[in-house]
Parts: C-alpha cells; sequence; structure tokens
C-alpha cells in the first residue's frame, strides 16, 4: 500500500510483468489497473491551463527532488499539502496523479538495472508540463532510445 487517496481509491505496488513495482490505482470494489504515462501526462497537463505557469511542474519537483527507492510518509504528506493549494475541483486529480508518479518514481529508482531511474519521469513531465508536447509524444518519446542517448537529452536540457 502506498497511499490510500482522498476519495477512496488505492495506490499500491505489486508484481508487474518484469517486478514487484508495478505501480496500480486500484478501487473500492477490487478492481485495479496499471495508469499508463500518457493517463498522468494528459491530466496533468490539463491542469496547467489553470494555474500560473509551471505551478504545476514545480510541485512536481518537489516531490521529485525528495524521492529515494523507499517510500516516505512525509513525502505523502507534502503531495496533501500540494494538491491542498489547488482549486477543489482539481485537488483530488493533483493528489491522484503525484501519488502515481511518487510510486512510479520509487519503482524506477528499485529498477535493478535502469541507469536512468527516477529522472525517466521527469523529463516526461517537463516535455508535458514545460515544452507542451503532446503526451501521447512524451509518452513514446524515449522507446527504443539508448540510455545514453537519453541521458544526453537531459543534459541538452540541463535536467
Amino acid at each position: 500500500m502506498v497511499k490510500i487517496l482522498q476519495y477512496g481509491r488505492q495506490v499500491v505496488f505489486d508484481q508487474g510483468t518484469f517486478d514487484e513495482w508495478c505501480v496500480y490505482l486500484s478501487e473500492d470494489n477490487g478492481k485495479r489497473y496499471a495508469p499508463k504515462d500518457v493517463e498522468y501526462f494528459a491530466q496533468l497537463q490539463e491542469l496547467t491551463q489553470y494555474y500560473l505557469t509551471n505551478k504545476v511542474y514545480n510541485d512536481f519537483l518537489q516531490i521529485y527532488y525528495k524521492t529515494t527507492n523507499r517510500l516516505d510518509p512525509e513525502v505523502l504528506e507534502q503531495i496533501d499539502c500540494i494538491a491542498k493549494t489547488y482549486k477543489v475541483e482539481h485537488s483530488d486529480t493533483l493528489e491522484q496523479w503525484l501519488t502515481v508518479l511518487y510510486a512510479g518514481m520509487i519503482a524506477e529508482e528499485n529498477k535493478k538495472h535502469a541507469v536512468l531511474k527516477k529522472r525517466i519521469k521527469l523529463l516526461g513531465m517537463y516535455q508535458v508540463l514545460v515544452e507542451q508536447i503532446t503526451p501521447e509524444q512524451a509518452a513514446i518519446y524515449s522507446k527504443g532510445m539508448s540510455w545514453q542517448a537519453i541521458e544526453k537529452v537531459l543534459q541538452a536540457k540541463s535536467l
């Protein structure tokens, strides 16, 4: 269990195709699914139209910089605090997707052979929230690229 969200869904880790670090959103009725990057990229990008430039990205960075390979209750509390700075109609969305991203970054930090670790999520979030590329483009951007090529992109963007 990562977190029970304000409206009852749960964010959990469980066995996935490759390891036990798959992130799922689980409903009260037991149904669950593993959210895709394009889904949270799209919903977070949509929020950018309601807030000051880079607010959503800067709030993501607060969580990004505190993410390690272990779940930290203080970071989950910080997500709650950040969500409260959003309009009521957006706070649940923000809480859900920041929590999913946080869990996803923990998963990346725990992948055995991953070189870039959580930085791969940083690249995607930068692309959709700062550069405003489409969520679909960002979700597939690094597919098939070597970690060295992605590292060059990260360095070119000062990430």
